[in-house]
């Protein structure tokens, strides 16, 4: 099959390799019908990711057909249509036994792409596919469902929920690419008094605006200045970063009130200072987290409801074969307008089964 290889920062290719198989009982091999790109692939593409080693295909988030399965598993069976998360989950370990699925110490976790092989080629295998993969009604189509395979739950569970979003709260979103718009849309569930974006490209405040942000600011012009206008000095309830670097850390906990929650969302790839020695007064709760995606279920109900405003962040659409393209189409998202990309094509007709 085809797929993209990661070869070490700055090096990748879509390319042969290996049709995967059945390894494990709990396994599910998915044919990838709809496939896209995190901010996350280009942070390892950089080298902030050093877990990842080369060889490794990357992606996360994929929609695609259920073509082979182990004996373990019970929920999906070949030719059921279905989502496959970001995090896969072994379900009895401490922490799944708490749907703090990221931090599965039985094997799953963040693998995809990561620890073990990823979504970005023509199938892939599924660790614990009873718990990782999400059958999909007919009526959500691919370009959308994607879309729940990361940035959706990730902005609601580690944005807008560990943010501790209420009503009349006042909203900062540090960062509008998809993730940030992505808990734009998801924290107006809890009817916050206003939202304000954050971001240097005028093309993504715009996106926010047109997605329910009340006020949009160049992170060059003074954001802190906005907030505390607009809050009459307090500062905001509910900072949520976005980015991943640490100058919009640090500006998330300057535009915090006192009490308030900053909610991390960024990968970083570089240390950030957190400044104590002003912040040790200010009781304020700072929340860090990997997605538990322990919400799809909740999310993919309101999809298919017409209640998650996914079709709006996706830009840009290529065949599965136009990856490189689509990566740099996506890396120079200032100057393509790049929100979210989606790939499909054709596919090869059989997978290799091996047993299992």
């Amino acid at each position: 099959m085809k797929a993209f290889v990661f070869h070490g920062p700055g090096q990748s290719a879509w390319e042969d390799v290996a049709d995967p198989g059945v390894e494990n009982p709990t396994d599910a091999i998915v044919r990838v019908d709809a496939v896209t790109i995190c901010g996350t692939d280009l942070h390892i593409l950089k080298g902030d990711v050093p877990d990842v080693r080369p060889g490794t295909i990357l992606g996360h988030e994929a929609v695609g057909e259920v073509v082979e399965v182990g004996r373990g598993v019970s929920t999906v069976r070949p030719g059921d249509r279905v989502l496959v998360s970001c995090i896969t989950a072994c379900g009895r370990c401490r922490y799944c036994r708490d749907s703090a699925y990221g931090q599965c110490r039985g094997g799953g976790g963040w693998i995809l792409g990561h620890l073990i092989n990823g979504t970005q080629a023509e199938y892939v295998r599924v660790p614990h596919a009873d718990l990782s993969v999400h059958p999909l009604p007919g009526s959500v189509n691919s370009q959308d469902a994607v879309l729940l395979a990361d940035i959706f739950p990730t902005a609601y569970e580690v944005g807008v929920l560990n943010g501790e979003v209420r009503p009349g709260d006042t909203v900062v979103v540090v960062g509008a690419g998809p993730i940030g718009l992505a808990a734009i849309a998801t924290a107006q569930l809890f009817s916050p008094g206003r939202i304000i974006a954050v971001d240097l490209a005028q093309p993504r405040l715009e996106a926010a605006r047109q997605l329910g942000a009340d006020a949009v600011v160049n992170a060059a012009e003074s954001p802190e200045r906005l907030v505390a206008d607009l809050t009459d000095g307090l500062g905001a309830d509910v900072v949520i970063e976005a980015v991943g670097v640490p100058e919009s850390f640090e500006l998330c906990t300057r535009m915090v009130r006192p009490g308030g929650h900053v909610a991390n969302i960024g990968v970083h790839g570089k240390p950030a200072t957190l400044h104590l020695e002003d912040l040790w007064i200010k009781n304020l709760t700072i929340r860090t987290g990997l997605v538990d995606t322990y919400s799809t279920p909740t999310l993919l109900r309101m999809m298919t409801a017409g209640r998650l405003p996914a079709a709006s962040l996706v830009t840009h659409t290529f065949e599965l074969d136009g990856m490189e393209e689509a990566y740099d189409v996506f890396s120079r998202a200032a100057d393509t307008g790049a929100l979210k990309v989606v790939l499909g094509g054709k596919h090869h007709d059989m997978v290799a089964l091996r047993g299992a």
